[in-house]
């Protein structure tokens, strides 16, 4: 056997008796946790294979954990733990080890944070497995606002535990969409959207009042920044960067295209496969057009932070990326942080798609401490919480109230801005429609979308082999709108 194969077989094995004895272990799980430390190196574990990731994340929770044969402490001693999505950034982890240090403090409730792997897709993969598997910790999960319908089996309905003012504090919307089948499984933490960034001197500069309006506006006024400042001898400067990789980023780009033409959100919120029709097409084609045009040619392998780090170093006239950019575009260390501006995506001929970004906490149905997790959740979700995070730059609270807030909108003036978007033009995934089926139907939707951008097909070639796929792995109903002619609405946008 070839040697790298053996090695590959070896380290399956040992994947698979490692989770063998740490779903065991993990029933006769004790009150007491040691804390420890968790490894830079974790995110390296992403580079390898999902089962290892699982197995990896499992064994630090574990060995945060004593032994189930050693003496536990007194039986009301009650210690949490939490795996959250960002805990692979340094400036993350500072602000929720205040948080929890403050929770601490007021409860008397110790918290220990599990790590977590550095990617979404990995990550989801790992709570679902740890939650299927009815791992009993950890007790709080962190979940990005795609994923209530996917892991709603196994969490707590916080109707039961929560006062029903704290619920209708957040927006309705964000409740809205933490609720699966009546049950409120996730509680908002924060919240955000899809924005243009835009270079106020280079406006400007140029003759421009105002940022664009519309994607043909946008369009022109890249190209002649871009050129007028090539012509200046900044040949790497571009007009607009965004996010094109095959990963869940371009399924948030091409829905806005999508969405503000009026192509609809790929599945209707009656489970009808509606992506091959004209103005979805129309949509796809433009975003190809932009590439190797305003935008790099290497735009169709751009993540978030990709487009961000050409951003942050002055090579670009505008930039989509999530609101909560907008803290990391004011740091220190940006050399455009004096020299931008947000405003809304521009629109398409039905009208803005920005796309609903977030997170949410939610509460393992396997927790042994039900009660006390809740109280986190309580914790970080809340009013007062929040108040403290927007102190700071923070990212946008998922509470209406705040945005009031004199104190808190002078520290954070594009709050006004996020705020108009999510009234006027927000967009929601079909994440709700599709339910566990999601991330096969993103997944199929963004590669359709890079054939498309790396001209590998046509945007009508790509648009009908994807409805005929979704179909069939949805088993939906078909509305081929090249036949049917779907006429999109204002309402998709909402």
């Amino acid at each position: 056997m070839d040697p790298s194969a053996r090695a590959s077989k070896m380290r399956w094995a040992g994947t698979g008796n490692a989770m063998l004895r740490i779903v065991a272990c993990m029933r006769c799980r004790t009150h007491s946790i040691n804390p420890i430390c968790f490894p830079s190196a974790f995110r390296d574990v992403t580079r390898i294979s999902p089962d290892l990731i699982l197995a990896c994340t499992c064994i630090l929770t574990l060995l945060a954990l004593q032994s189930c044969t050693k003496t536990s402490p007194p039986a009301n001693r009650v210690i949490l733990t939490i795996v959250d999505q960002s805990w692979v950034d340094k400036d993350s982890q500072r602000q929720l080890n205040e948080e929890l240090a403050q929770f601490t403090k007021q409860s008397g409730i110790e918290v220990q944070v599990v790590p977590t792997p550095e990617s979404a897709v990995e990550q989801l993969k790992t709570w679902r497995n740890l939650l299927e598997r009815g791992a009993e910790v950890p007790d709080v999960y962190a979940i990005d606002v795609i994923w209530p319908a996917i892991l709603a089996d196994n969490l707590v309905d916080l109707r039961a535990y929560l006062p029903a003012q704290e619920i209708s504090a957040h927006f309705p919307e964000l409740i809205a969409n933490d609720t699966v089948n009546g049950r409120l499984v996730a509680l908002p933490y924060n919240m955000s959207e899809g924005l243009l960034f835009y270079r106020v001197d280079l406006l400007r500069k140029y003759g421009y009042r105002v940022p664009p309006k519309t994607w043909q506006e946008l369009e022109a006024m890249a190209k002649r920044i871009q050129n007028g400042e090539r012509a200046t001898g900044n040949k790497d400067f571009w007009g607009y960067v965004w996010q094109g990789a095959p990963s869940e980023a371009l399924t948030c780009n091409a829905l806005e295209w999508q969405i503000s033409e009026g192509g609809g959100r790929i599945v209707d919120k009656d489970g009808k496969v509606t992506v091959n029709n004209p103005q979805t097409i129309r949509a796809w084609e433009m975003g190809a057009r932009w590439v190797g045009s305003i935008s790099p040619p290497g735009v169709i392998a751009y993540k978030e932070w990709d487009a961000f780090n050409i951003w942050q170093a002055g090579q670009a006239a505008f930039m989509r990326n999530w609101s909560g950019a907008y803290v990391a575009a004011k740091s220190q260390s940006s050399h455009t942080r004096d020299q931008f501006d947000i405003a809304p995506l521009p629109r398409g001929s039905a009208g803005i798609g920005a796309v609903l970004g977030g997170n949410s906490y939610a509460v393992s149905q396997h927790s042994l401490h039900k009660k006390e997790a809740v109280m986190l959740v309580r914790f970080l979700c809340g009013r007062d919480e929040q108040v403290r995070r927007s102190r700071s730059y923070a990212e946008p609270p998922t509470i209406p109230e705040l945005y009031n807030y004199p104190e808190l909108l002078a520290r954070n003036p594009y709050f006004s801005s996020v705020l108009e978007v999510f009234r006027n033009g927000v967009a929601s995934r079909p994440s709700t429609s599709v339910g566990k089926m999601y991330p096969d139907v993103s997944r199929s939707y963004y590669e359709a979308v890079n054939r498309v951008l790396s001209r590998k097909r046509t945007a009508a070639q790509a648009a009908a082999e994807l409805q005929d796929e979704l179909v069939t792995m949805l088993k939906a109903p078909r509305t081929d709108a090249n036949a049917n002619r779907y006429q999109g609405s204002s309402n998709a946008l909402r």
